[in-house]
């Protein structure tokens, strides 16, 4: 119960709120907390409440979020039981931590990081850190401490704890590989992973790191990854880094691996005969693609054949398919030849527009020729038949355009070239009627039914989604990448990859309680989650300023995702 108490002190009045209770079996006072002199009531009650002098801002809820999955990973534990320092200002794991945060959360560089890490709401949580600790050299320093083969065991060890612990079920896994164009100088001799070669992104004339990942099908789990050199391609790196998978699979499996063994699915640009052989020795189940360009047969059959079967499982409508089985690579395997109408219309479409490009480029190449032989162009290099030849293979370079288009090159009476083109419309119908739409599929699954082979190689978008987050500038978790030696380019691999291990775990968590957001989305709801520190005016100097700490506005969902991963909000009392 609660009483209203005056105490005379000194001859003034001074007010208590006082708490009685049952103690012992006698009525006592538990507690009394302070109102103040009449005049102090009186001027409370009538006047406002104090306006506070500044707010402060900060990032909390995908900070948070990141680093309470971090601790349940034990990502810094992992790091220093491999990479042990001397017990002195921050931990190897330490900073790995961190840096795997920030990728996850808004990727910055390291010069940045103090000025990132003060925004957000970390420092409440890890008071250990300074800035004088957070500085770009002391993450270098640190760096340089992790071997490469040391960094790839943190990985592993970090990972098999991860699927023991949320019970991971390694039935389907996909592989693919990807490369991310840097700006290191080309006379920068340290760096010999960064290479010139085929990028994806169309920066050739930049060095660049490939890295190749496996990841889970379900929950978009990364599982095991590379970093190599730039010009490797992916068939010469595939063998190379599915050996390593094996391996580390098969010692996790221990002796249930012969029932235990996940079905791997890649696509065709990892295709050769020698991997095909180390997939068959490695005894891996697997479901790929095949170039329809190298199985005319089937490419040619027509859509209208009978041996189509149509789908009629849910999510494959539109779908038709039949099989095979044919010698390829050196053993009979088997062929799930696939039909989709989806495809089909976002290629004949595709096909429609090249061809109305070409055949807008072909006429103004003709109608140049017609003007320059009849002396209204004159001056400049005169075109001859192997020019304007070579000028039409590079307009009709788009794939299918040299079948769909007939050009002609011939001279005239004064001995100038002269172009003429036609359309091909029986060779349009017969694109409409076989190649377009198609999908040649090779597994080493006899059982599995169309639809499970279909369902499996569909499921690689899984893998491209996660190459497109990573090289995404807003989301994005690789770019920037400030480092030019080999051991750095490696531990900032190692550190990008927890990131997208985080990021998965959020998300897998998120949509286990039956939330159904995109990874985008859901970083979306979680970086809208700021929290306000209003700080007021000290009661008397010399004291400390009073401070109310509240969330921004919340939707339902961002309620759910608290509830979900367990943010504890920060308590609304001055």
């Amino acid at each position: 119960m609660h009483r209203l108490e005056a105490k005379s002190i000194n001859g003034r009045t001074y007010y208590y709120l006082s708490l009685w209770g049952w103690k012992n079996g006698k009525c006592r006072r538990l507690s009394q907390k302070y109102l103040g002199k009449p005049e102090d009531i009186a001027r409370a009650v009538q006047s406002a409440a104090p306006a506070p002098e500044y707010a402060v801002v900060l990032d909390w809820g995908l900070p948070l979020a990141l680093w309470q999955e971090a601790a349940r990973a034990q990502v810094a534990q992992h790091v220093d039981q491999l990479c042990p320092k001397r017990a002195q200002g921050l931990s190897i794991g330490d900073y790995i931590r961190l840096a795997a945060i920030n990728r996850a959360c808004a990727p910055v560089s390291k010069q940045a990081m103090w000025d990132w890490v003060s925004r957000t709401c970390l420092p409440r949580l890890w008071p250990e850190a300074a800035a004088a600790q957070l500085t770009s050299q002391h993450f270098w320093d640190h760096m340089d401490l992790m071997e490469v083969q040391t960094a790839q065991s943190i990985w592993q060890q970090l990972i098999d704890a991860v699927l023991q612990r949320e019970q991971v079920r390694l039935s389907e896994v996909c592989y693919d590989g990807t490369n991310f164009y840097t700006f290191i100088d080309t006379f920068n001799l340290k760096c010999h992973v960064a290479k010139r070669g085929k990028n994806k992104q169309g920066r050739c004339n930049l060095r660049q790191v490939s890295y190749a990942l496996f990841c889970t099908t379900e929950g978009h789990l990364p599982l095991f990854y590379d970093v190599y050199e730039g010009n490797r391609n992916d068939a010469k790196e595939f063998p190379q880094v599915l050996e390593k998978f094996q391996r580390w699979l098969k010692e996790r499996a221990g002796s249930t691996w012969s029932v235990t063994k996940p079905t791997l699915i890649f696509d065709k640009g990892n295709n050769s005969a020698d991997n095909f052989a180390l997939i068959d020795t490695l005894e891996l189940p697997y479901v790929g693609s095949l170039k329809l360009d190298e199985h005319p047969d089937l490419a040619q059959v027509s859509n209208q054949d009978a041996r189509w079967q149509t789908a009629t499982e849910p999510g494959l409508e539109g779908t038709k398919s039949w099989r095979t089985q044919q010698v390829v690579y050196g053993r009979e395997r088997t062929l799930v030849l696939t039909f989709n109408q989806n495809l089909y219309d976002s290629q004949w479409a595709t096909v429609q527009n090249d061809l109305a490009q070409a055949l807008s480029q072909l006429a103004a190449v003709q109608q140049n020729l017609q003007n320059r032989a009849a002396d209204l162009i004159q001056g400049g290099t005169a075109p001859t038949l192997e020019s304007v030849r070579r000028k039409c293979e590079q307009i009709l370079h788009r794939q299918h355009l040299r079948q769909l288009v007939q050009t002609t090159v011939s001279l005239n009476s004064a001995g100038m070239p002269q172009l003429s083109y036609q359309a091909r419309a029986a060779a349009q119908q017969k694109l409409k009627d076989t190649y377009l739409g198609k999908t040649l599929l090779i597994t080493g699954h006899k059982e599995w039914s169309d639809a499970q082979a279909i369902r499996a190689y569909r499921s690689q978008f899984v893998i491209e989604e996660i190459f497109h987050e990573m090289k995404d500038r807003h989301i994005g978790a690789w770019w920037p990448l400030h480092h030019w030696t080999d051991s750095k380019i490696q531990v900032h691999g190692l550190y990008c990859t927890i990131a997208v291990l985080l990021r998965a775990l959020l998300w897998r968590r998120a949509r286990q309680a039956g939330l159904r957001l995109s990874m985008n989305g859901l970083l979306q709801k979680l970086s809208q989650l700021r929290q306000v520190i209003n700080v007021f005016p000290a009661k008397r100097a010399g004291q400390p300023k009073p401070k109310q700490e509240v969330l921004t506005k919340r939707d339902q969902t961002q309620e759910k995702l608290i509830e979900i991963l367990g943010l504890q909000s920060p308590k609304s009392a001055v």
